[in-house]
C-alpha cells in the first residue's frame, strides 16, 4: 500500500485529490495538511511514502516544507502539485529535491501514474514542465562544464545525454543497441557518481552543466 500525505491549503482541493486517489486498491491518504507546517509535522509522525504538496500556502509554502522534510533522515518522495507553471517554481521545486512537478490541470490517471512512479523510486515531470526545463535554457552561454563529469566514462556521458533528452530506460537501450538492464546500471552509476537524487535532477544537472543545449 502506498502512502499518501496531501498538503494544500483548499480544503475542497485536498477533498478531490482524497476521491480521486482512494479509488485505487494500492494507494492510501493517511492524512491532509492546510499548510507546510502541517504537513511536516504529520509527515514526521505518518511517514507517508509520497507527499502532494501545493506550493501556495500560508505560514510555511511547500518549497520550503519540501526543503525542510528532505533533509530529514529517510525522508517521504515529494510531488509538487500546483496551479503555477512559472520557470520561478519549477526550478524551485526541482533544487528543493522534488521528485515531481504536475499541474493541477493534469488528469486524475496522470496524478495516479505519477504517486505511483515516484513512490518506486523514480522521478516525473509533466510533458509541459519537461519542455518548460529546456526552453529555460535556450539562448543562455554554455557555463564552463564541473569537473565531476569527467568522472563519467563516454558511455555513461551518452545515457545521461539521452536522459536529459526525457527518454526512458527502453528508448534508451534502442537507440544505444545494448540491453535495458544495462542503461539501469548505466544510470544508477550517473546518480552516485554526480551525486543526484533522480532523473529530475539529471536532467537538469545536464542542462545547467552545459552537457547538452536545447536542439542539440
Amino acid at each position: 500500500m502506498i502512502r499518501v500525505l496531501v498538503a494544500d491549503d483548499q480544503r475542497m482541493v485536498r477533498a478531490g485529490l482524497r476521491m480521486v486517489i482512494e479509488t485505487e486498491p494500492d494507494i492510501q491518504v493517511v492524512g491532509e495538511a492546510g499548510d507546510g507546517v502541517e504537513a511536516v509535522t504529520l509527515a514526521r509522525r505518518l511517514l507517508p511514502d509520497v507527499v502532494l504538496m501545493d506550493i501556495a500556502m500560508p505560514r510555511q509554502d511547500g518549497l520550503t516544507a519540501t526543503r525542510v522534510l528532505l533533509a530529514t533522515p529517510n525522508p517521504p518522495r515529494v510531488i509538487v502539485l500546483t496551479t503555477f507553471d512559472t520557470d520561478e517554481n519549477l526550478h524551485d521545486a526541482l533544487r528543493a529535491g522534488a521528485s515531481g512537478f504536475l499541474l493541477k490541470v493534469s488528469s486524475p490517471e496522470h496524478l495516479i501514474t505519477a504517486i505511483r512512479v515516484v513512490a518506486a523510486g523514480e522521478a516525473i515531470l509533466d510533458p509541459a514542465v519537461t519542455t518548460r526545463v529546456i526552453a529555460s535554457y535556450a539562448g543562455t552561454p554554455g557555463p564552463q562544464p564541473p569537473p565531476e563529469l569527467a568522472d563519467l566514462t563516454p558511455r555513461e556521458t551518452d545515457v545521461l545525454r539521452l536522459v536529459a533528452r526525457g527518454m526512458s530506460n527502453g528508448e534508451i537501450a534502442a537507440a544505444l543497441t545494448v540491453g535495458e538492464a544495462t542503461v539501469k546500471t548505466h544510470v544508477a552509476r550517473v546518480l552516485m557518481k554526480l551525486a543526484l537524487r533522480d532523473r529530475v535532477q539529471a536532467v537538469v544537472y545536464a542542462y545547467e552543466s552545459g552537457l547538452i543545449r536545447p536542439g542539440r
